[in-house]
């Protein structure tokens, strides 16, 4: 396992992350429910995570009903004595619990969060601490003074934000450095080869102000493991295959030459679509570490081949044009003007 800096931090993590997404089986009123593991399954993939090197997991309280998949991992810290060795990261700002105040990004919401993920995860402290999605109903400068109260408590050592607008991330920034108040070092953000929308404001905008790119759904909801065909419908067993309008949403002839240009790079180099199409995001200069869940250590084993296997550059440039996609106004207008775009 390889070790990167998160972001412009100086804490190192694994260049996988282990999500917490599908730790426990959730009840029918939660969004995870038929889509996780029992409490034992999740401690033995944990514990399979650790010895292969894996040091950072990424949760949310809002993952599972009542904030399961925190208390699953907060009871595998506590069983194993392992709080020490992982740098752990959670997610406020969906909805949780009742009332007015059951969402958002308030100084009032923020503070009950994390006091609520720190009983639940049974810790003093908050590794990453990640607002999981812009709040516009809430003025930015409260959040992001709220988040910096906790840093200065100890409560948090480090800040992210996920799913932001490039605009709002920008103006984060600004406020943080003109207050002096903790910046976010890091955007969690859904990033494939088959989603690479990243490319024309994020990863500029984190290169050049040193944020770490956390890339969600690298497989694209299972697209990317290969197990598909063209022209075929997906298995019921497969979490595409159970609900066919996402699978929809990957039903295309752009998203079927990448997932061959995959393939054919897979058999080439004798390994998986799966590990390909990790390596392809690891060989990104701004990916701090790419987030991948895992319902079973069958799972986790074939993710843990894409930390290992590093492209090379014609592999990746092959990648990069099976799965070009349409910049729009202005970027084409730029990218024509400025080859180095």
């Amino acid at each position: 396992m390889k070790y990167r800096n998160l972001g412009a931090a100086g804490v190192k993590v694994s260049s996988l992350c282990l999500g917490g997404m599908t730790f426990g089986e959730a009840d029918e009123k939660s969004f995870m429910h038929k889509v996780g593991s029992d409490e034992a399954t999740a401690h033995a993939v944990l514990d399979r995570a650790l010895a292969a090197g894996i040091n950072f997991i990424d949760t949310a309280d809002v993952y599972g009903q009542d904030g399961l998949s925190e208390r699953v991992l907060g009871n595998w810290l506590v069983a194993r004595g392992t709080r020490d060795r992982i740098v752990l990261a959670t997610k406020f700002r969906f909805t949780m619990g009742e009332g007015a105040n059951r969402s958002g990004a308030s100084r009032y919401r923020i503070t009950k969060c994390c006091e609520d993920s720190l009983r639940r995860l049974k810790t003093d402290r908050i590794d990453l601490y990640q607002i999981h999605m812009q709040d516009i109903t809430v003025p930015e400068d409260e959040t992001l003074r709220a988040l910096d109260d906790l840093v200065s408590a100890g409560k948090v050592q480090y800040i992210g934000c996920s799913n932001y607008a490039a605009y709002r991330l920008m103006n984060s920034l600004w406020l943080s450095k003109t207050n002096s108040w903790a910046k976010f070092v890091t955007l969690q953000a859904q990033y494939s080869l088959i989603v690479r929308d990243l490319e024309r404001e994020h990863i500029p905008l984190c290169r050049t102000e040193g944020l770490g790119i956390l890339p969600w759904s690298p497989l694209a909801g299972g697209f990317l493991t290969g197990k598909f065909e063209r022209g075929k419908p997906p298995a019921g067993d497969a979490r595409l295959g159970a609900k066919p309008e996402r699978f929809a949403r990957y039903d295309s002839e752009r998203n079927w030459k990448v997932l061959d240009a995959v393939r054919a790079v897979a058999s080439e180099v004798g390994s998986t679509p799966a590990a390909v199409s990790l390596a392809w995001l690891l060989a990104k200069p701004q990916v701090t570490s790419v987030i991948f869940g895992a319902r079973t250590i069958a799972q986790l084993e074939q993710n843990l081949a894409g930390a290992e296997l590093e492209l090379a550059a014609r592999h990746v440039e092959i990648l990069d044009q099976a799965s070009t996609f349409e910049l729009g106004y202005p970027y084409e207008f730029i990218k024509n003007t400025q080859a180095s775009w």
